[in-house]
């Protein structure tokens, strides 16, 4: 068996490809890479037990199945700077838990058997160690408890992570979007919007970008008017200029108490909807329940008053807050938990957490901002502070309206401008350091579901696949890379994340293939989802990734996208055979003219015991083999070939013989 056709596995497991029905290859590979992370994984660790950084090593604990308490795994369990590993003796395994992903820590009852310990993490994994002492369950629960949520900043992941790969750098994937190229993409600045420099240092607003666009007829005494009567100064900027010149602008709440009113800030809007001539009002769009802006009246914030700004449409449109999404979400996890449900008791709980009810609310707000803005409507878009809900339906919105943000690196410019740039608090709601736990919140996670839902009404209008916003996800909460890092630009700018950190951006190009939808057609201009209730769905993928242990599911996309490149890759080889079929046609044809001729054009002396005749003839072949300047045909360096269901577009070589690296 060839060596591409084996793996050994960290743990001495050797993995064959035993099958060449489709389908079997797909299976192996994907069984191949994840055993490639686990031996990298296993690497780690051992330099991590080479340089003293094990902190703690028990022995005989027992994992627990998730939904099987009689099946358990006995072993041993390593707690290092990073990671929580347990290795299986019985079956010669590894489990690995990243302690940044770890959500919180439970001591359960102590049993006959020992101190249980229920880990959950944020990438829905829920696991049990039950360790025989009390002391070691103690001083584990206590470690865990610190090591999850560092105090400081710099002490999270990205800070300690090297890559084990040599073809991603550090300074890959960090220079691959700007602000101001974005910009230029939807052709801004023009004669209506312009660039302002009075955000250069961040002294307008500390959570906006430095590069701010802005009406080009307002004056810089209108601007910092309008910041000092939003809250957190994030006044009404330019964040998607749509290309019938309707605009999506965002900000905070005005600072408008019961009756208070601010000129500059009035003026502003009202450049803003001369910056659309062919629209006679706008929209402002507050994203909270009305209740709920009301009730911040009585703080000293509130709502526009449609009787003080003109030629405007003032909508509420009931996307509720941080606190209640995270109870939402809590309660979908605990369902999640929950062993042997019936039927209604997995539907009551699914609508008793209200999650999807606020997904399509999420869905629905975004859809009525796109159909505005397709329409020639320019909208002007708050929540509380701007940075949370506002987030959410200018980037999803965004997305409806522009195919470009429906591509792998279009999406990667959509989070980079409305999430990053624009200063949603990362660290904060993702809980990366110690801090208050109320401000933890799923924000950025019903994004990605939101987009996800999106992908299953419409599935041939995206570029990637389920599998990159599951990634996405998962390294938002991991803080393996530093682009994530902080709650806003000036933050990360001051921590040199650039300088100091790997870009998740670089690793997202390095695996590109792995993320790509096989069933992506870029026709769609804007998008009309059908909102209907029956098309939003549970996503088992996210919610569910861990239902069969600590290793995740596989998507049915994945199969797909396998069978896929298997495909092309057939193909490539069938056109190069023929190729070479046609190669040795013209070679065998050509060389018998060469032969014919040449021996016509000599006198053969027929004498037996002077010369043979037969060697003459022969000779006469081989030079005329040798002569030929028909050229073989060789692989293109884009075309691998892969017969039998061999590796896929990274085959090395063939059972042909044929070295899949040669170029023409």
């Amino acid at each position: 068996m060839a060596e591409k056709d084996r793996f050994v596995s960290p743990a001495g497991f050797r993995l064959y490809r035993l099958s060449s029905a489709p389908g079997s290859y797909s299976l192996f590979c994907r069984l191949r890479s994840w055993l490639q992370r686990e031996a990298a994984m296993a690497k780690v660790a051992r330099q991590q037990q080479q340089d003293g950084s094990v902190i703690k090593k028990i022995e005989n604990v027992r994992m627990l199945d998730r939904y099987n308490s009689k099946k358990t795994s006995a072993g041993t369990l390593y707690l290092t700077a990073t990671h929580l590993i347990f290795f299986d003796t019985e079956n010669n395994k590894e489990s690995w838990v990243l302690l940044m992903h770890i959500g919180s820590v439970e001591k359960l009852p102590i049993t006959t058997t020992g101190c249980p310990i229920l880990i959950r993490c944020k990438t829905f994994l829920s696991v049990t160690f039950v360790i025989p002492k009390e002391r070691d369950s103690h001083n584990i629960y206590t470690s865990l408890l610190v090591l999850c949520q560092p105090a400081k900043i710099e002490d999270v992941y990205c800070f300690l992570y090297k890559s084990n790969s040599d073809k991603i750098s550090k300074s890959a994937g960090w220079d691959s979007f700007n602000l101001e190229t974005e910009y230029k993409r939807m052709n801004v600045p023009n004669e209506a919007w312009s660039l302002t420099t009075l955000n250069q240092d961040y002294q307008l607003c500390d959570t906006y970008p430095k590069f701010l666009f802005v009406p080009s007829s307002v004056s810089t005494s209108i601007l910092v008017g309008s910041s000092k009567f939003r809250s957190k100064e994030r006044l009404p900027v330019l964040t998607y200029l749509h290309r019938n010149k309707a605009s999506i602008c965002r900000c905070a709440q005005p600072l408008s108490g019961f009756n208070a009113r601010c000129m500059e800030d009035e003026q502003l809007l009202t450049c803003i909807l001369y910056t659309n001539p062919g629209s006679e009002y706008m929209y402002v769009v507050d994203t909270r329940p009305k209740i709920n802006a009301m009730a911040n009246r009585a703080t000293g914030k509130g709502y526009e008053n449609e009787n003080f700004y003109d030629s405007i449409k003032f909508n509420f449109l009931g996307i509720e807050n941080i606190h209640v999404m995270r109870n939402s979400l809590s309660k979908v996890v605990d369902l999640c938990e929950q062993r042997n449900l019936s039927m209604s008791q997995f539907i009551g709980g699914l609508d008793s957490s209200g999650w999807l009810r606020h997904i399509k609310t999420i869905l629905d707000t975004s859809a009525f901002i796109c159909q505005a803005v397709n329409s020639g409507k320019s909208v002007v878009v708050h929540c509380s502070d701007g940075w949370d809900r506002t987030a959410q339906v200018c980037s999803l919105a965004s997305l409806m309206l522009d195919p470009y943000y429906r591509t792998l690196q279009g999406f990667q410019a959509l989070i980079e401008k409305d999430w990053l740039a624009f200063g949603h608090k990362f660290s904060d709601r993702c809980g990366h350091i110690a801090g208050d736990s109320k401000e933890v919140s799923p924000v950025f996670t019903q994004f990605i579901e939101a987009t996800w839902q999106l992908t299953m009404i419409q599935p041939t209008t995206f570029e990637f696949n389920e599998r990159f916003l599951l990634i996405l996800h998962d390294h938002v909460t991991s803080c393996q890379y530093g682009t994530f890092i902080g709650n806003c630009e000036k933050e990360r700018v001051d921590l040199k994340l650039k300088d100091r950190t790997f870009s998740f951006w670089g690793y997202v190009e390095e695996h590109k293939k792995e993320f790509l939808n096989p069933l992506y057609s870029a026709q769609v201009e804007t998008m009309s989802p059908d909102l209907s209730p029956q098309n939003i769905r549970f996503w088992r993928g996210m919610y569910c990734r861990f239902e069969n242990g600590v290793h995740p599911r596989e998507h049915v996309y994945d199969i797909l996208l396998a069978t896929s490149e298997q495909t092309k890759s057939i193909d490539d080889h069938v056109k190069f055979l023929q190729k070479r079929l046609s190669y040795f046609k013209r070679k065998i044809t050509d060389g018998a003219d060469m032969v014919k001729n040449s021996l016509f054009s000599k006198e053969i002396c027929i004498e037996p015991m002077s010369y043979n005749k037969e060697d003459n003839i022969i000779q006469s072949m081989n030079d005329a083999f040798d002569n030929l300047t028909v050229m073989e045909p060789k692989l293109d360096e884009a075309h691998k070939v892969a017969i039998e269901w061999k590796s896929l577009r990274e085959a090395v070589s063939c059972e042909c013989s044929t070295d899949s690296s040669t170029k023409k």
